[in-house]
């Protein structure tokens, strides 16, 4: 049997060990009964390929994707400062 914390270092290996993935900013927790990926990427696409491999690895786990994204461009606009 799986304990939680087990489960959680299963996934945070796989996050930084997988060829795809390569990922260590990405936070890993238990909420009831499903596991939450949390942290920031700088692509929609990063974290849609971070949570398809995660799915992939754990069917049997909910997994949530709370995984914003970063803007990695500069501003388009000058921000007005009153």
């Amino acid at each position: 049997m799986t304990t939680d914390t087990d489960l959680e270092a299963e996934i945070q290996r796989l996050l930084a060990e997988h060829d795809r993935i390569a990922e260590q900013g990405i936070t890993v927790q238990r909420r009831d009964h499903l596991i939450v990926l949390g942290g920031e990427v700088e692509s929609a696409q990063r974290r849609d390929e971070i949570c398809k491999q995660i799915t992939a690895h754990f069917p049997d786990v909910q997994i949530t994707c709370d995984i914003g994204i970063t803007r990695s461009q500069a501003p388009s606009e000058v921000e007005e400062i009153s």
